[in-house]
């Protein structure tokens, strides 16, 4: 008997987190399935299939593959979640489903975001964007506003909604790898009480890190993605989840993806205390200015020589740019990463950020082109500012350096599971 297909169907999958969600949550065999258009019919013809998710750019294009569809797929006008049940006279059929409502629901309430009453301003009119509105309508918004690039209501005229209570992101900006991009600044809205990111890649797309910086109430896409990937299941199996399982895989993959960004003064001990990091966790170490002498092929002290400290903090930016949208990694950043604050978002985005901090009489100069003949007290004020700016935690280098790692990971998971 050919084995049933459980998995995600798509035309690009390769950072999707669907598989880890699904196997946590008892699929084992469950894949990432990548179809180009011309591919989709034959795959329906050929496949036993179990269940399937649908993602983009497919969720209308299976309607015609299923033999019914339930009233949310019917209200959103999309599928994301299909599954092979028995029709009156026992004959295998199609069933289509969608959950992203429900997942939309589940993070927005998660978020303690209303919006019932509320004018909502939905960006894209996509797939993503049927949820938002159908979510809209289900919670009795007072009014839901779809705000597209040619469409009555468009980027053009968006001060009319200024207004707005509640924004909800269901366009692809922001998205790895094009991080730092965003629909709108959520600071030209003068009665925000909610802003949601279907994106959950970066968990802090630059849309959520302003809204943080607002204090306004938010909340990243993977919470929607594990609840309706929780809800799918439940279809697949018949069986319920409970909710804190569901709470249980957020905080799992939020720990898993992050990254563990570690700053401080030159000689702080930063990169002995990332490598003791390394060899407890296994993550990937990335030493941001081993990479620019890598990509350079000279010293720093070479760079600075040759160039001066303007070049080199171009190439450091770029350097936080590459690695701080990537995720799971020990990213140790040079003493002077923080001088320029367009380093902060690409660190924050996915990252939490510690802070080494250590005496100033022990501070290492060698090799260090900006603290050799410095004075380091004067320097260490200047940039303190800055050092708060950034970080999430201090940890004191003063014990050894196995047992400053072990502070960092012990907080580390205590507060990434949000």
């Amino acid at each position: 008997m050919k084995e049933k297909t459980y998995g995600l169907i798509g035309r690009v999958l390769k950072h999707s987190f669907s598989v880890p969600i699904h196997k946590a949550l008892g699929c084992e065999n469950y894949r990432l399935i990548e179809l180009e258009p011309e591919m989709l019919e034959g795959f329906f013809e050929n496949e036993d299939i179990g269940g399937l998710n649908v993602t983009i750019p497919y969720k209308k294009d299976v309607i015609k593959y299923c033999d019914e569809i339930d009233d949310a797929a019917k209200l959103v006008g999309s599928i994301n979640t299909i599954v092979k049940v028995k029709d009156a006279c026992g004959k295998d059929m199609l069933k289509g489903y969608n959950t992203d409502v429900y997942g939309l629901s589940y993070a927005a309430k998660r978020a303690g975001i209303e919006i019932a009453g509320k004018k909502v301003l939905v960006f894209g009119s996509g797939g993503a964007s049927l949820a938002a509105v159908s979510l809209c309508k289900m919670e009795n918004a007072g009014e839901c506003i779809v705000i597209s690039r040619s469409g009555e209501n468009n980027y053009d005229n968006l001060e009319k909604h200024f207004d707005a209570d509640v924004l909800i992101n269901a366009t692809p900006l922001g998205m790895y790898p094009n991080t730092g991009e965003m629909a709108a600044d959520p600071g030209l809205f003068r009665s925000l009480t909610g802003v949601i990111d279907m994106v959950y890649n970066p968990s802090r797309t630059a849309f959520l890190i302003r809204a943080e910086e607002l204090g306004i109430p938010h909340v990243d896409g993977l919470p929607m993605l594990v609840a309706q990937a929780a809800r799918a299941e439940e279809i697949f199996t018949g069986k319920e989840i409970p909710e804190s399982e569901t709470e249980k895989i957020i905080g799992e993959i939020r720990s898993e993806t992050l990254n563990i960004v570690i700053i401080g003064m030159p000689g702080s001990g930063k990169s002995t205390i990332s490598e003791e990091l390394a060899k407890l966790t296994g993550r990937k170490l990335v030493d941001l200015d081993g990479e620019i002498v890598k990509s350079e092929g000279r010293s720093i002290e070479d760079i600075f020589a040759t160039d001066g400290e303007e070049e080199f903090r171009r190439l450091e930016r770029n350097a936080v740019a590459a690695f701080g949208k990537e995720s799971g990694l020990i990213i140790s950043c040079g003493g002077g990463t923080i001088k320029d604050i367009r380093n902060y978002a690409p660190l924050h985005q996915n990252g939490r950020i510690y802070h080494i901090e250590r005496n100033i009489e022990l501070l290492a100069r060698n090799g260090r082109p900006l603290s050799k003949d410095a004075d380091l007290s004067k320097m260490y004020e200047e940039r303190l500012p800055m050092y708060k700016k950034f970080r999430d935690k201090v940890i004191m280098n003063d014990r050894s350096k196995k047992e400053a790692a072990e502070e960092i990971w012990r907080d580390f998971n205590e507060n990434t599971r949000y």
